[in-house]
């Protein structure tokens, strides 16, 4: 027999029942009943319940040990007996009489329990993450991880994709956010920078003439974290190809993921084919970029009723409205539940008006409204008895924001949101530039290195405003997973580009050297995409936060608690990289100083 184990402990079946048997793996639980062991033992594959009989050396063993000491056990396999049976476990059907014991791996007390979520608190949990993932909630999330991936090698490989590796010591990147840089010992004074993404040696490959790239890449950015952002590092579906238009990018990857959530999604519904929503008919319809398509709600631009109106709160303003049907029931508590919602979004208050049996409007700003303006609302909003008005007025941004949250959170209390599906879109046409409000500079607004719509010829002759980009995200349930791009592949269109938004040809050529060298090559178009591995499974797996589907995540400190990284460097080490520290001075970077591209949008949906 093996030295530690003849099958796992998610194996035996009712066949084995008679069976000599050596188990090995954690001790899960342990229920002492009238002097009876029963032993809940785990490993990766599963459960099996042990049994160790009053006075057995089986019984004086376990019964010392604490939880999650790692144990070898011999013994028989017998049938638990039909009004025993447990359903939940696939081996409930039987049950070791333990034998033979041997502790492999004595535990200490652990800080807290493994066999159940008691409600620990996060710093603790990634402290202890080796414990905190031997959870079943986490190893579950780690291995769907792990099958995900594969899928994805699998199927992207199926689709003619090449995967390829690039380099992680690389040359400091525009990519969107803060490197994070390696001091170069061989190279004094200089710095590697850890990728933030593969853009440009994917792009380069394409110049290569590969034509179809794909990579499961590790990303690296300083940046601060979020429910759907790990600081410090993250993987994406790095994708690159050569030929291309926009809808060329999307059949591949819109198979792609339809396919992934499909076979991991455990039955939810899929949309597919993914529409296709401008970006302003989105911030108009939805107040975000980010459209959760569950909400069947939708916002409308009523700015036009209220110009010149004597109404103050809307006069002057952007005015969004939105429609809820089926009101009638809703007491005052719905009302005023959705505007304290609002209030935690920022708003100020927020406006409603509901529609009675006779067609007349009531509520808070019922009066301030004209005939004209309830015949108008009435026609443009479709409304009927039942209905329900909410209204949010100010600067457009702050209007979407607001009303954005709201139309959601509306949906979710009136029941016109969709549970259990995944809805995906494509956000597209996005525009190319947009001007600093405080400066009054125009600066790229999404990704730098895309081709505008209209090519050289737009930017030479259209209001920067007004120039759209090939630009794209994909995004599923509210969350974005990737920005993506047809790319800038002529000189002379990145050149203008640049130039718009401030840049000088000199500037340029310094940041990108080895790209425009490329390009005067001969280089194909191109485009691609990025989605983010992290953001997949954490829809898949229904997870709120991106870190219960990272096995050794950092903090929000950026942070690893359990490893102690960061850390310190001796005397030694840094004069070796020479490097002398000194204390940072806080000192606000002047806008016109922002590295090129610092704030665009990243194309991995981390």
């Amino acid at each position: 027999m093996h030295r530690y184990r003849s099958h796992t402990c998610g194996e035996l079946r009712a066949s084995d029942v008679g069976t000599d048997v050596r188990l090995s793996g954690w001790l899960h639980n342990r229920r002492d009943l009238g002097g009876i062991l029963f032993i809940d033992l785990r490993d990766h594959y599963g459960i099996t319940q042990l049994v160790a009989r009053p006075g057995t050396p089986a019984a004086e063993v376990l019964d010392k040990l604490t939880k999650e000491t790692v144990v070898r056990v011999d013994g028989k396999v017998v049938s638990r007996g039909a009004d025993n049976v447990n359903p939940d476990l696939a081996t409930g059907e039987i049950e070791i009489e333990a034998g033979e014991v041997e502790v492999l791996g004595a535990a200490k007390q652990i800080p807290f329990t493994v066999n159940a979520d008691d409600g620990v608190n996060e710093e603790r949990r990634l402290e202890y993450r080796f414990l905190d993932l031997r959870r079943e909630r986490m190893h579950r999330n780690i291995m769907l991880r792990t099958a995900v991936i594969s899928a994805i090698r699998h199927k992207m490989t199926a689709l003619g994709f090449n995967e390829m590796a690039t380099p992680i010591l690389a040359a400091t990147s525009p990519e969107g956010a803060r490197d994070f840089v390696v001091p170069s010992r061989l190279n004094p004074g200089k710095f590697y920078a850890l990728p933030q993404a593969p853009q440009q040696f994917k792009q380069l490959l394409m110049i290569s003439g590969f034509d179809r790239y794909f990579q499961i890449a590790p990303c690296f950015r300083d940046e601060d974290a979020r429910a759907d952002r790990s600081p410090g590092e993250f993987y994406q579906l790095d994708v690159e190809m050569s030929f291309v238009e926009q809808e060329d990018v999307f059949q591949p990857i819109e198979r792609l993921m339809t396919e992934l959530f499909e076979e991991f999604g455990g039955g939810r519904h899929v949309t597919s084919p993914f529409p296709r929503i401008p970006f302003r008919e989105a911030m108009l319809t939805y107040g975000s970029d980010k459209p959760d398509l569950r909400a069947k709600l939708e916002l409308v631009d009523i700015t036009d009723v209220f110009e010149g109106s004597e109404f103050k709160a809307f006069a002057g303003k952007h005015v969004r409205a939105l429609p809820v049907p089926d009101t009638a029931e809703q007491t005052r508590k719905f009302f005023d539940g959705l505007g304290e919602y609002a209030v935690e979004q920022g708003a100020k208050g927020l406006a409603w008006v509901r529609v009675g049996e006779d067609g007349t409007l009531s509520g808070p700003i019922a009066k301030f409204l004209t005939e004209e303006n309830v015949k108008v609302l009435t026609e443009r909003l479709g409304l009927q008895a039942g209905h329900a008005v909410f209204f949010g007025a100010g600067e457009f941004d702050e209007v979407s924001k607001i009303m954005g949250a709201v139309r959601v959170e509306a949906a979710k209390r009136a029941g016109h949101f969709e549970d259990g599906v995944f809805r995906f879109c494509w956000i597209v046409d996005f525009p190319m530039y947009e001007r600093d409000e405080e400066t009054g500079k125009i600066d790229f607004s999404h990704n730098p290195f895309s081709m505008p719509q209209g090519g050289l010829e737009a930017l030479e002759t259209q209001d920067p405003l007004d120039i759209l980009g090939w630009q794209y995200d994909i995004v599923c349930n509210g969350v974005e997973l990737s920005s993506g791009a047809i790319r800038n592949h002529e000189p002379e269109v990145m050149f203008k580009a640049f130039e718009i938004a401030g840049y000088s040809r000199e500037t340029v050529e310094q940041e990108f050297a080895g790209m425009l060298r490329a390009f005067e090559y001969g280089a194909p178009p191109h485009g691609g995409i990025a989605p983010g591995v992290d953001r997949i499974v954490m829809l898949l797996a229904d997870e709120p936060n991106i870190r219960e589907t990272i096995a050794f995540p950092l903090n929000g400190n950026a942070q690893d608690l359990l490893m102690g990284a960061p850390t310190e460097l001796d005397e030694a080490r840094l004069r070796e990289l020479n490097i002398q520290l000194r204390k940072p001075v806080a000192k606000e970077k002047p806008a016109d100083e922002r590295p090129i591209g610092e704030a665009v949008h990243p194309e991995a949906g981390r």
